[in-house]
């Protein structure tokens, strides 16, 4: 009995060093990258320490033989294990995805070069004579992922009702320009690229339409330019908690879900999450814009969305790089500051969506001028019919429940 309970006593230590080895791994790229050394360096220092302390939970898992053989023969069988787990796991966090090379120019795309410093690429659609003077502004979601053709394609339909629709990249996502300091990514940098989007297209009030964490974007503009809004749409919004720091976004959590080789967390994603979190020059210098698109495309690919995009394309394209990872996160005085605004507010939740219903029903307590609609298909006619109905100024039904209602596959 003494004799098996020393086995499990080793067997217990041992799973809990195993599940040590990528904490203190990581914990030992933070740190050796925190005093400022280079990629190379605190790669391998994160690596050495993941590989010693994997390799002695594995000493301790397996029972030490008596005869001088068994053990020989134990050490190279824990070595050969402990080095094929090493050598996995380097390759993945080293092995960058080979980039794609910038994403071709799509039908219609043009630039902004903006008063804040951002280089966004748009796309402009317009109708023969307009008859509404307050245009259309798309927000996509992500963070940092839009799909600039199949949205403006959907969205331009607004423009049969007499709308300029403008369809953008935000700073860091897409076609647009990337920033070289992944800090300087933000809701207010986004909010203020909003704002000289406005001047440059000359309009009093901006209709904006968003969608996931598009919906984050266009209530950091509405708590600070309230009287710069006609109306909002927010479809399948993000939630209005206060973000969780830096490479801690909602987003990000996902991204360290089940996605790489056997169901396990991707090993660079880690890494780049981990290095957002103490140093993003750090993270930077580790991968690059190109190559860390590339990888984050990969995981999307994955792991697609099982909910389709309201215009029925195939769904945003790009990974969203340090954006993605950094987060744009909601300052805790955000759902305070919408307490002010009067512009019409419509929120949709359609039957499959990614978003939680409570951030529906978050932002309908937050903004006094909100309603909420439930669009019971998945059709991308159904969202565009209320879209317009709204944009125009004629009724749409709303939802009065704090419950979804039967059929909505989604969080609650």
């Amino acid at each position: 009995m003494a004799s098996f309970a020393r086995l499990a006593g080793r067997a217990v230590a041992g799973a809990g060093v195993l599940a040590l080895s990528p904490v203190l791994g990581l914990a030992a790229l933070a740190g050796t990258a925190m005093v400022g050394a280079r990629p190379a360096v605190f790669t391998v220092a994160g690596l050495a320490v993941f590989g010693s302390v994997f390799f002695l939970g594995l000493l301790l898992c397996v029972p030490r033989p008596v005869v001088a053989w068994g053990r020989w023969l134990r050490a190279l069988v824990v070595l050969g294990v402990a080095a094929a787990v090493i050598w996995q796991v380097s390759v993945a966090t080293l092995e960058p995805a080979a980039p794609s090379g910038a994403p071709s120019k799509v039908a219609g795309q043009r630039s902004w070069r903006l008063s804040t410093g951002s280089e966004l690429a748009y796309v402009r659609v317009a109708p023969k004579r307009v008859t509404r003077p307050e245009p259309v502004v798309f927000l996509h979601g992500g963070p940092g992922v839009g799909d600039l053709a199949g949205d403006s394609a959907f969205y331009g339909r607004l423009a049969a009702d007499g709308f300029r629709v403008y369809v953008y990249d935000q700073l860091g996502a897409g076609r647009s320009a990337r920033l070289v300091d992944p800090r300087g990514y933000g809701l207010a940098r986004d909010a203020a690229d909003l704002e000289a989007i406005r001047l440059a297209v000359g309009a009093e009030r901006l209709n904006l339409v968003a969608r996931g964490h598009g919906a984050q974007v266009a209530a950091a503009y509405l708590a600070a330019h309230p009287d710069r809004v006609a109306r909002t749409v927010l479809y399948s919004p993000d939630g209005l908690s206060p973000g969780r720091g830096a490479g801690r976004p909602e987003t990000a959590a996902a991204f360290l879900g089940p996605l790489g080789a056997g169901g396990l967390p991707d090993p660079r994603t880690l890494a780049v999450s981990t290095l957002l979190e103490v140093d993003p020059a750090a993270a930077h210098a580790f991968a690059g814009d190109p190559g860390l698109d590339a990888h984050l495309t990969l995981l999307r690919r994955r792991s697609p969305s099982p909910c389709p995009s309201p215009g029925g394309t195939a769904g945003p394209v790009g990974g969203g790089g340090y954006v993605a990872l950094s987060g744009r996160p909601a300052p805790a005085s955000l759902r305070r500051d919408l307490a002010g605004v009067t512009a019409p507010v419509l929120i949709v939740k359609g039957p499959c969506d990614a978003q939680s219903w409570s951030a529906a029903t978050g932002y309908r307590r937050a903004l006094p001028g909100a309603r909420l609609t439930y669009v019971g298909d998945d059709r991308g006619a159904a969202y565009l019919g209320v879209l317009r109905a709204f944009l125009t100024d004629r009724p749409v039904a709303p939802y009065e429940g704090e419950q979804p209602p039967p059929g909505y596959r989604g969080p609650r």
